[in-house]
């Protein structure tokens, strides 16, 4: 097991302390979108619950098999053809996904930018296991000056093809968060109101646990178990993204797989961002909204916030200090007490 499967893993099962009850619980683990998928269902027959879960964990194993940015898959397929200035059969599906994944991006004024797979594979990032890999400057300043952006992608007729070659898809900063919210609407099809899924740290919930909410944890950027609790309601969704994840040291020098699209270079100065999101979408947005307010930095993420529309939200400076808005500080519990935080409003 790597150190980040532990760390992950030791997340999940802080996520489901205290989950005895009356009533029944089961849950199930597996290992997709690579990382450990955890899968917890309360007060259901174990029939129903085991069922439930086994569907849905059959649903991530397809969209990681859709979406997998470097392995073989119908999304690799189509950057190859994007490579080649070729056009490609696409399913409705990723057409849809791609166009939303477009939408936000402009929403986010670029910061969100899924286009820049190439760049994310040139620093090494396209790999189970990160090696310390260093681009030539030239090689970065050539990918920055292409400017790929999801809006080169033209889809029509069941076919995509892009204006620009230099567009490489990555959408793992999408994923997780669609596969949630499919999660969500599989479950309650399926009559579950109550659960909890985790992918990666990545957290959506259904219903309560009893006659109390789901109470996760939200990792430490730099230590393992959790900085913080919050509870989650009926249908809110948490998503983290950290520099302590995917990266590689030079010297003292952290580089992590959140690259800025106009310098094509790791951000630095922070360590991660967590956003709370509602909604039917709740995923999604967890999950892409937290990657423009890591790039946008100390000073800018207020900003990106409010592009996002989203307003439970807390970035870690290189610091250690907790940057909060007053409606995450009404929510959270911090468990790590010598912790510095402050409220910007």
């Amino acid at each position: 097991m790597s150190g980040l499967t532990r760390i992950i893993f030791a997340l999940a099962m802080f996520l489901l302390v205290g989950c005895e009850g009356k009533e029944p619980f089961y849950q199930e683990q597996g290992y997709v979108f690579g990382t450990l998928v955890e899968i917890g269902v309360y007060g259901e027959p174990e029939q129903t619950a085991r069922k439930a879960m086994g569907e849905v964990m059959q649903e991530f194993q397809r969209l990681h098999n859709m979406l997998h940015a470097w392995q073989p898959s119908e999304l690799s397929d189509l950057n190859a053809a994007f490579a080649r200035n070729n056009s490609a059969a696409v399913s409705a599906e990723l057409a849809a996904i791609l166009q939303d994944a477009a939408q936000l991006s402009q929403q986010s004024h670029g910061l969100f930018n899924p286009a820049i797979g190439g760049l994310v594979q040139l620093w090494g990032f396209h790999s189970d296991e990160i090696k310390s890999v260093q681009p030539d400057n030239e090689q970065i300043e050539q990918w920055v000056k292409a400017n790929p952006q999801m809006a080169d992608i033209k889809i029509e007729y069941g076919k995509a093809r892009s204006i620009n070659k230099f567009v490489q898809a990555d959408l793992g900063g999408y994923a997780k968060g669609y596969a949630l919210d499919r999660a969500a609407e599989q479950m309650r099809k399926l009559g579950i109101h109550n659960a909890l899924i985790n992918i990666g740290g990545n957290v959506l919930a259904l219903g309560r646990h009893g006659n109390r909410a789901w109470r996760v944890g939200i990792q430490h950027p730099r230590r393992p178990g959790a900085l913080a609790t919050v509870e989650l309601r009926d249908g809110e969704a948490i998503g983290t993204s950290g520099d302590y994840q995917r990266y590689f040291m030079v010297g003292n020098t952290r580089f992590c797989h959140l690259i800025n699209p106009d310098t094509g270079y790791p951000m630095r100065g922070v360590q991660s961002v967590t956003v709370l999101a509602h909604g039917a979408r709740a995923g999604v947005l967890s999950d892409v909204a937290s990657k423009p307010l890591f790039i946008a930095g100390v000073h800018g993420w207020r900003k990106a916030a409010s592009w996002m529309n989203v307003q439970e939200v807390m970035l870690v400076d290189e610091q250690g200090i907790a940057h909060l808005t007053t409606e995450l500080k009404k929510r959270i519990e911090f468990t790590d007490k010598n912790l510095r935080f402050q409220v910007d409003s």
